[in-house]
Parts: structure tokens; C-alpha cells; sequence
């Protein structure tokens, strides 16, 4: 399981990122290896707002489908139109160009409650 030693991490999870004042989100690469081969994401419009928490986008693969939730409050800025068309990019590169959203904070101070790399590890391993 590879993991991004500069993301926070969610129970659910997603993986958040900062970038200068905004966060990228995408899926871990635990939750890719689950899922199986990624063939349909649907994430949400530019502008949208949500709620920590709060159900973003579905995630479907030839095993399942997933809900997506936020790691933080806050709104949309960027989504990643590369995965409407290819969405095997969440499985060949989680962390890079298989990202999800790129989200404007509402309350920065989230990041702190989320796992770190070594946390989110110990929840996934059991170790």
C-alpha cells in the first residue's frame, strides 16, 4: 500500500492534500486496490459547497460502488475532467493524476483532525 507522505488521511479513505491555500482529494490507494478496475466517476459541479463529511461523488469499479466524501469543509474549485474519460487514472496513479477535486477550505483547522500517513496505516493494517 503506497502512501502520500504530505496528505492527510480519512477513515473513509480519501486522501487531502495542500496546495498553496487550496486541497486536492482523491481515493487512497488502499481504497483503489479494493475497488478493482475504476471505470466511472461522477464528482460535482465547480462552485458547489460541502460540509465535512458530506457525500461528494460515487466511485464505480467492476466490483462495487462507492460513495466519496469530503475530508474537509469547503468548496469545489477544480474537478478532474481527465477521469470522466478515463477514470483507470485512479488506479494507475491515486495520489498525481488520478486526483478527484481540488477544494477552497472553509475551516482550515480540519486538517488537523485528519489521520496522518502512519495512522491511516494503523487503521487500514490493523498494526
Amino acid at each position: 500500500m503506497k502512501l502520500d507522505a504530505n496528505a492527510r488521511y480519512t477513515e473513509s479513505h480519501e486522501w487531502v492534500r495542500l496546495e498553496g491555500d487550496a486541497m486536492v482529494c482523491g481515493i487512497t490507494d488502499h481504497a483503489q486496490e479494493e475497488l478493482s478496475d475504476v471505470v466511472y466517476v461522477e464528482l460535482p459541479e465547480v462552485g458547489a459547497s460541502f460540509n465535512r463529511g458530506d457525500q461528494f461523488g460515487v466511485i464505480e469499479s467492476v466490483k462495487a460502488a462507492s460513495d466519496l466524501y469530503m475530508p474537509v469543509s469547503g468548496e469545489i474549485l477544480a474537478v478532474n475532467q481527465e477521469l470522466l474519460n478515463s477514470p483507470e487514472l485512479v488506479n494507475k496513479d491515486p495520489y498525481g493524476k488520478g486526483w478527484m477535486i481540488k477544494i477552497k477550505p472553509s475551516n482550515p483547522a480540519e486538517w488537523d483532525s485528519l489521520l496522518t500517513p502512519e495512522e491511516y496505516e494503523k487503521s487500514v493494517t490493523g498494526a
